[in-house]
């Protein structure tokens, strides 16, 4: 085989390396950095505190919140999980419809379970 093309061979192979390598240190698509994840949690539960105050209900896992942050969300949910919590009506509509891609999920003493 001509130098030349084991050359741009092992350039190839170098570069997707390189690439898949950058892809998958990076978090992937849609990973927030941590600090935004810790700043959207602690959004949601100093906002579930202020309902709590006021005697709001959660216990039919309502939507806390559809702008927590930009592109985040906070809902309330059973733990472990029940069925009530799959029921559109007690989900945030804006993480259902695509408009937020983050969400914080506290269960109904506002302890985190989720966030991501």
């Amino acid at each position: 085989m001509p130098k030349l093309t084991l050359l741009v061979i092992t350039l190839v192979v170098i570069i997707i390396t390189s690439l898949a390598t950058l892809y998958l240190n990076s978090g992937g698509p849609k990973s927030p950095p941590k600090s935004e994840i810790d700043t959207a949690v602690n959004q949601a539960k100093f906002l579930y505190s202020q309902r709590k105050k006021a005697g709001e209900d959660f216990s039919n896992g309502p939507c806390l919140s559809n702008a927590l942050m930009p592109d985040w969300v906070a809902d309330i949910a059973y733990s472990p999980r029940l069925p009530i919590d799959d029921l559109p009506e007690n989900q945030c509509p804006v993480y259902l419809e695509g408009r937020a891609g983050h969400f914080v999920e506290l269960d109904t003493e506002g302890n985190l379970i989720r966030a991501r």
